[in-house]
C-alpha cells in the first residue's frame, strides 16, 4: 500500500486594507495639476465690458462679509460688519480683472432675489460709485443682472430711482463706521465710466507684476494676486 500523498498547506492571504478616508482625500488633492479658481479661471465673457460673468461672495441682506481667498478659490468668512446694517444688493468681483490695490474690481449687482455665496451671474454694468476707503480709490461697478427679468432692461444708472442710490451710498458711508474707518463716496458716474475702469482692471493683468517683474496673466499666478 503506498503512502498518502501530503498536499502543502495553503497559505491564507489577505488583500491589504485601504488608507482611512482623510488620507484618500489628502492624496486625492495632492494630485491635482489643475484646480479652477474663480478670480483667474473664470472667463469674463465675450460681451465686456458690457454684460460679463461675475462671482457673486456676499449675497443681498447679508451681514456677514465673505470674500474670496486669493490663494485657495474658496469663499471665507472675513468678519460680520459692526454696524447694524446689511448689503443692499449681492456684491462680488469680475473674474480675470485687477486694481491697484491688488483685487479684481468690486461689483455690486441689483437684482430681485439674493443668491449664494460661490456662484456666478451675468451682470450688466450701468455706471460707477467712486470710492475712497481710508485713503485709498476703491471704485464700484454699480451693475443689473442681466437674466433679472424685472432689471435687465435698465441701461444706465440714471435710470435708476433716486432713493436706490442714495440707499446705495449710504450703506457705504456707514457699514465700516463702526470700526473707525473713513468711507467717502463720491457722486455717481454713468456706464460709459464703468466700461472704462473694467476695461482699465483688465489691461492690468498685462502689467509686469511690481514684485518680481514677471507678468501678471488670467493663466499664470503673480506674487501680487497670492496665486503662485
Amino acid at each position: 500500500m503506498s503512502p498518502p500523498i501530503e498536499t502543502p498547506n495553503k497559505v491564507a492571504t489577505s488583500s491589504p486594507s485601504p488608507p482611512p478616508l482623510n488620507e484618500r482625500i489628502v492624496s486625492s488633492l495632492a494630485r491635482r495639476s489643475v484646480a479652477a479658481h474663480p478670480w483667474h479661471d473664470l472667463d469674463i465673457g465675450t460681451e465686456a465690458p458690457k454684460i460679463f460673468n461675475c462671482v457673486i461672495e456676499i449675497g443681498k441682506g447679508n451681514k456677514v462679509k465673505y470674500e474670496l481667498d486669493k490663494k485657495t478659490g474658496l469663499i471665507k468668512v472675513d468678519r460680520v460688519l459692526y454696524s447694524s446694517v446689511v448689503y443692499p444688493h449681492n456684491y462680488g468681483f469680475i473674474p480675470r480683472t485687477i486694481c491697484e490695490d491688488g483685487d479684481p474690481i468690486d461689483v455690486l449687482v441689483i437684482m430681485q432675489e439674493p443668491v449664494v455665496p460661490g456662484c456666478f451671474l451675468r451682470a450688466k454694468a450701468i455706471g460707477l460709485m467712486p470710492m475712497i476707503d481710508q485713503g485709498e480709490k476703491d471704485d464700484k461697478i454699480i451693475a443689473v443682472c442681466a437674466d433679472d427679468p424685472e432689471y435687465r432692461h435698465y441701461n444706465d444708472i440714471k435710470e435708476l430711482p433716486p432713493h436706490r442710490l442714495a440707499e446705495i451710498r449710504r450703506f457705504f458711508e456707514d457699514y465700516k463706521k463702526n470700526e473707525n474707518k473713513e468711507v467717502a463716496v463720491d457722486d455717481f458716474l454713468p456706464s460709459s465710466s464703468a466700461y472704462e475702469a473694467i476695461e482699465h482692471s483688465i489691461r492690468q493683468l498685462s502689467l509686469p507684476c511690481r514684485c518680481l517683474g514677471h507678468f501678471r496673466t488670467a493663466a499664470a499666478g503673480c506674487c501680487a494676486l497670492q496665486l503662485s
